[in-house]
């Protein structure tokens, strides 16, 4: 894509840096807003201009309806989905609008490393919400993948990518036709080998199984299965070969069960988020030596004192998306999040201390009286 900031796509979009070859970030200069733009490159029979019968513009225009379509009825109100604005031609692409929050993507995240499993039960539990809502809505979101998902600053994440999903198959299907060889290499091209795309199954249950993939890819740092290339990797799906779930830790008995091959064995995005909602309720605290040892001299002093529970914080004690991805378990995911440190005498020794020092004191006392008297 040639051009820079400053440029303005579609009448309205300003781009506000250097884009890439098919993405661009920019404002929408209507409302304000920032927004991401996808591309999707059109070949010749579908540019406008380039036939007679203007029959090119009119599937162009086919195209751009049906994503429009999808945008329109998406449950634009629910705080975990990001909202699709619109999509549009312009010189031989096909851009997909969507808002875009500050943030980072669940792939450059990933980047630096898998996130620990607790940490990778938040961002599933937003993301099981996310799809739920799409599925009350009759909506199949078809592309949840590391790219299509945003980790905000707050650490919360959003499920995106819809309007981009629904122009690449609406592109596969004009092109290849609804099924057949054509359209898997028409698609292929198009998606490329990236497992959470390829279930075997459309539909709700797909992108719950497509879920189990990003999941274990969250815990992980890679897919379940081998994405070498298209053909080895839905043979890998099909067959079932894959990398066991239990490198998952605590979420591999959910993510086992998200990766049936059988669409009627997988919990819905209402029973992930509630059996996800179970496990983040009893998640460990964090570790803090510090404050450890302080409990353990407390247990020592007094043993038939029982402890108060401690209250877990939640994501606002968060510092920003990357920190709290990478720790995970700070008091800002399942701590206190006070930032408080705990006292560094243990209350066992203050009743001693306090009246050594009042002796103390009283032996001052008697020495000044003695020195004045003498």
């Amino acid at each position: 894509m040639r051009g820079g900031p400053g440029l303005l796509l579609a009448g309205r979009y300003r781009l506000t840096d250097r884009p890439e070859p098919l993405r661009a970030h920019a404002v929408d200069e209507r409302t304000g807003e920032s927004v991401l733009l996808s591309a999707l490159e059109l070949p010749g029979v579908l540019t406008v201009g380039q036939d007679p019968d203007e029959a090119a513009a009119a599937r162009a225009d086919r195209l751009v309806r049906r994503v429009a379509a999808v945008g329109s009825a998406a449950p634009v109100a629910h705080p975990r989905l990001l909202r699709g604005v619109g999509a549009f031609v312009e010189d031989d692409l096909l851009w997909t609008v969507e808002e875009r929050p500050a943030g980072w993507t669940v792939a450059e995240l990933l980047a630096e490393g898998p996130l620990p499993p607790y940490r990778a039960a938040e961002l599933a539990a937003d993301l099981a919400g996310a799809l739920r809502a799409l599925h009350a809505a009759g909506l199949t979101h078809g592309a949840l993948t590391a790219e299509s998902v945003l980790v905000c600053e707050d650490g919360a994440a959003m499920l995106g990518g819809l309007l981009a999903g629904v122009a690449e198959e609406a592109l596969a299907e004009e092109l290849g036709g609804p099924g057949g060889r054509q359209r898997y290499e028409v698609r292929a091209t198009l998606v490329g080998p990236v497992a959470e795309r390829w279930p075997l199954d459309g539909g709700p249950a797909g992108d719950c199984w497509a879920l189990g993939v990003l999941t274990q890819r969250l815990v992980t740092g890679r897919a379940p299965y081998p994405e070498r290339d298209v053909p080895e990797l839905v043979t890998a799906v099909r067959d079932g070969r894959r990398e066991p779930s239990v490198v998952c830790g605590p979420l591999g008995p959910l993510v086992e069960r998200l990766l049936q091959p059988d669409p009627v064995r997988r919990p819905t995005a209402e029973a992930v988020r509630g059996e996800l909602a179970e496990l983040l309720a009893g998640a460990p605290e964090p570790v803090d030596e510090e404050r450890a040892a302080a409990v353990v001299a407390l247990d020592q002093a007094a043993p038939a004192v029982p402890r108060q529970p401690r209250v877990r914080g939640g994501r606002a004690g968060r510092s920003g998306a990357r920190g709290s991805a990478r720790k995970g378990g700070d008091g800002g995911d399942f701590g206190a999040g006070n930032g408080a440190k705990p006292p560094r005498i243990p209350p066992s020794l203050l009743g001693p201390l306090l009246v050594g020092g009042v002796f103390v004191l009283l032996a001052l006392g008697i020495v000044a009286v003695v020195l004045f008297a003498g």
